[in-house]
């Protein structure tokens, strides 16, 4: 199967490399088109029982440079794997929703994503790309991350 729309999730670690490198192999053998998307999860998913509505504004201004700070590295990691800047996507929320969304939204035909596969389910894949697959609106290649 060819691919022609290929979206690389990563999340900002060093690893991403990794990945990215795997998604520019698999566009070029397929003459494909990549986007990149990074998610950024809400503090209130990060801190789960945590009373953050307590601390008021300053979450939202934490939220807001965590999404800052997300879009610079994602626009650095774009220009060295020569994505343009209008498919580099940083989105808010759960990060396995939001890939197989846009995702959906670009017509993507594969998703290309790491994987650490440390713990419970994800022993095998990791939560995230676990979540990924569930739902999924095409297909999903896993970059075993070392």
């Amino acid at each position: 199967m060819a691919y022609r729309k290929i979206l690389v999730a990563i999340d900002l670690t060093d690893e991403a490399d990794e990945v990215i490198k795997q998604a520019i192999e698999s566009a070029a053998q397929n003459d494909a088109e990549l986007s990149l998307i990074t998610v950024v999860k809400p503090i209130t998913q990060i801190y789960g029982g945590f009373d953050v509505g307590a601390m008021g504004a300053d979450v939202v201004q934490i939220e807001r440079e965590a999404v800052d700070q997300a879009e610079a590295a994602l626009a650095r990691h774009a220009e060295r794997a020569g994505v343009p800047g209008d498919r580099a996507l940083v989105g808010r929320g759960s990060p396995a929703h939001e890939i197989r969304e846009v995702a959906e939204e670009q017509g993507a035909d594969l998703i290309v994503m790491g994987s650490h596969g440390r713990h419970g389910l994800g022993l095998l894949l990791g939560s995230t790309a676990t979540g990924v697959l569930h739902g999924s609106p095409c297909d999903v290649l896993t970059v075993r991350i070392s």
